[in-house]
């Protein structure tokens, strides 16, 4: 009994096998022909293929037997036989197209009939013989079995070459034309050595040594031109880089353009001190009270022991509140100037934006850097406009945030931490409860506008810092007729002056000057270019004569400071009252005498020129006389029919008591018409005159229009 010899396969690795040998039969080998001799003819059906190898040993099968090698290779690849090769077509190629079915289904569908597979040898030395080693080596050498569909010629044509062993295998007619250049980049094509060159230009011997020289020198030359290049492209570069960084910083430094920039990357955390040293209690002037209050947290910030010593608390914040342009924010730099401290300045519109959480996050960068330079402080100017009365509002959903963020920082600091919060506002009905009561702003100091000592003071300091007339030795004229001004009013007025004076071309100020820019703050600038006719000019004469009749002989009315018929702001003449004295309160009487003097105007109009040649130029005087009269019915209550009582909504009160205030302020407007009409009757030479003075000067001021009034003439101009 002999007993066959078996080899043990994995059968992964031969249906791997299988799988290649079939693809590569069907798709991946190429016909590789000998090139035909020019003397062969043309109808020579022998074909000339080469042989290839297939190594077995990297498909883990080199240990299959001869037997199974033959039964393997028979059952799954068919073999070529030269001598049943198809007959060239035409003489040009060696393929045709059949019309006759033949006895085979292999010969109909290649062309030619299969022969028995002829096995090379082997190509890797192995330690045992491998038939099947030899025949998988020449598979991808065998002849492309390409199928001819219907009665359609071949279409294309495909070799496989392989120059070497070992080298990829390249496609020369499959390969598409957007890929030739990308695979023809990477062949590196042959350098020649100098010498070489030399030989192959046929250089004559003597001029082989200059031909290298110079070969030499370009090489050095464009060698030193690429790195000269290099060098310029390496500086271009560094430059480019410090220029954007400088944007980058430039954009991160803006208010206004690095919203978004600075809040999503960080930059907004930091925040810088100002340093107050060159502004001290020396420059406030015009409001000593409020010094004093804040001379208080000067010394907390400087000598804090003082008052802890006896067990006191420091305060928190201090609460600036007063009118528009009275100091406050000045008040603020001296507090910090005269105490030598830090001053972080803020504006409350500056904490919200149109991003969700950026208010808050300001809030707490100002604080964090305030507690990490104490003794400080921190001004926040515009309180109202970031700790207003917290609402619920769908349009403003985190609204609140800002304010409880700020709430919790005030009540985040230690006892005795050396941060002074300064706020101002002019609008201390808006703010939160929580925000002013005691432990968060803990003093409340009100800045006034100023009194004539005040504006006195104020007109000395900023006088002294222009060219003054030397004529000119008290400002208290100026501030006599400056009632109700502010500091930035007051300031404002002597800038105003000096410009006038330069444009006159003048070495110096005069009280000129002063007053042309006192009557430009009050009365607003000339239109000298505007084009009045006669007849406008003549009403409007009589119309401001009426005001200053009245004015002049009403007992309570106040002083006139000057009457004009030249067109200032919106107006085509006005007159310019101002108090002898600062009024703080103002009597029954002085206020029915501000509403003759509104009714005045109308008045002339009626009786010079008639009912049916009224205008519209005594609507703004009719609005100040109702604001006044119904503000003396429904708040300072003096109207005898409805009492000592206030209505400050009238949309709340019933329709009666709506009724009986509008019938009220009626009769009070009525009869002030009748007084002013009774007075212009019995002055209306007066009128006459100082009408007639007004179109012959256009301006009078109180001395003028006294004479006038008293029958005197004025001084030609």
């Amino acid at each position: 009994m002999t007993v066959q010899p078996q080899v043990t396969v994995p059968l992964s690795h031969l249906i791997n096998v299988l799988h290649s040998l079939k693809s590569s039969v069907g798709s991946s080998s190429r016909v590789t022909c000998k090139s035909r001799s020019p003397q062969q003819p043309a109808s020579d059906p022998q074909l000339h293929c080469t042989e290839s190898t297939w190594n077995l040993q990297e498909l883990g099968l080199s240990d299959l037997g001869t037997q199974q090698l033959d039964e393997l290779v028979n059952r799954v690849l068919p073999r070529f036989n030269t001598h049943d090769a198809p007959f060239l077509l035409g003489g040009q190629t060696a393929w045709r197209t059949t019309h006759l079915s033949s006895h085979s289904f292999f010969y109909n569908k290649h062309g030619f009939a299969c022969s028995p597979m002829h096995v090379s040898a082997q190509v890797l030395s192995r330690q045992h013989h491998s038939p099947l080693h030899s025949v998988c080596a020449e598979l991808h050498q065998w002849p492309v079995l390409v199928q001819s569909r219907g009665f359609k010629t071949l279409r294309t044509k495909t070799r496989r070459r392989q120059s070497k062993l070992g080298h990829p295998l390249e496609s020369e007619g499959y390969t598409p034309s957007f890929m030739k250049g990308f695979l023809s980049r990477d062949k590196v094509s042959e350098v020649e050595s100098l010498d070489s060159l030399v030989i192959n230009k046929n250089i004559p011997d003597g001029q082989q040594d200059s031909f290298k020289r110079g070969f030499a020198e370009g090489f050095l030359k464009a060698q030193a031109l690429t790195q000269r290049t290099q060098d310029s492209l390496r500086r271009i570069r560094l430059i480019l880089l410090v220029l954007l960084l400088i944007g980058i910083y430039g954009i991160s430094k803006t208010p206004f353009l690095s919203v978004r920039f600075r809040t999503t990357t960080g930059l907004d955390s930091a925040v810088d001190p100002v340093q107050m040293k060159n502004v001290t209690f020396e420059h406030v002037k015009g409001i000593e009270e409020a010094k004093n209050e804040l001379q208080e947290v000067v010394e907390f910030l400087k000598n804090p022991q003082k008052f802890t010593a006896l067990g006191g608390k420091l305060p928190k914040g201090v609460l600036l509140v007063g009118p528009p342009g009275t100091g406050k924010t000045l008040l603020a730099r001296a507090v910090a100037g005269e105490a030598d401290v830090p001053f972080y300045y803020a504006s409350g519109s500056e904490f919200d934006e149109m991003f969700v959480g950026v208010g808050a996050s300001r809030i707490r960068n100002l604080f964090r850097e305030g507690k990490a330079n104490a003794p400080c402080v921190i001004f926040i100017d515009e309180l109202d406009s970031v700790g207003g009365k917290r609402i619920e509002s769908p349009m403003h959903p985190y609204s609140r945030q800002t304010i409880n963020q700020l709430l919790a920082e005030m009540d985040g600091f230690k006892p005795n931490e050396g941060v002074i919060i300064i706020g101002a506002t002019n609008f201390p009905e808006a703010l939160d409860n929580a925000l002013i009561r005691p432990g968060r702003f803990d003093m409340q100091v009100t800045v006034p506008k100023p009194d004539v000592k005040g504006r006195t003071e104020i007109l000395n300091w900023y006088l002294k810092k222009i060219k003054m007339d030397p004529g000119v030795k008290r400002a208290s004229i100026i501030a006599r007729g400056t009632v109700g001004f502010s500091g930035a009013d007051l300031e404002n007025l002597v800038n105003q002056a000096a410009l006038k004076a330069a444009v006159d071309g003048k070495d110096m100020v005069t009280l000129k000057e002063l007053e042309f820019a006192k009557d430009k703050i009050l009365m607003g600038p000339e239109r000298r270019s505007a084009e009045i006719d006669q007849k406008n000019k003549i009403l409007t004469a009589y119309h401001e004569s009426g005001h200053a009749i009245v004015a002049y002989y009403t007992k309570d009315a106040m002083p006139i400071n000057k009457a004009t018929i030249m067109p200032r702001g919106r107006s085509l003449g006005h007159v310019s009252m101002l108090p002898e004295n600062d009024r703080w309160s103002e009597t029954r009487s002085q206020l029915l005498a501000q509403i003759d003097v509104s009714m005045g105007g109308r008045v002339a109009e009626e009786m010079v020129f008639g009912q049916g040649d009224i205008t519209t130029g005594a609507s703004s005087d009719f609005d100040s006389a109702t604001k006044i009269a119904k503000m003396m019915v429904t708040r300072f209550g003096m109207c005898e029919k409805l009492g000592v009582m206030t209505y400050t909504d009238l949309t709340k009160q019933s329709p009666e008591t709506q009724a009986a205030v509008e019938h009220e302020v009626r009769v009070l407007l009525k009869e002030s018409y009748e007084r002013a009409k009774a007075l212009l009757k019995s002055h209306a030479k007066e009128h006459k005159n100082l009408a007639d003075a007004l179109l012959m000067y256009e301006t009078l001021d109180a001395k003028e229009i006294q004479l006038v009034l008293e029958g005197k003439t004025l001084e030609t101009r």
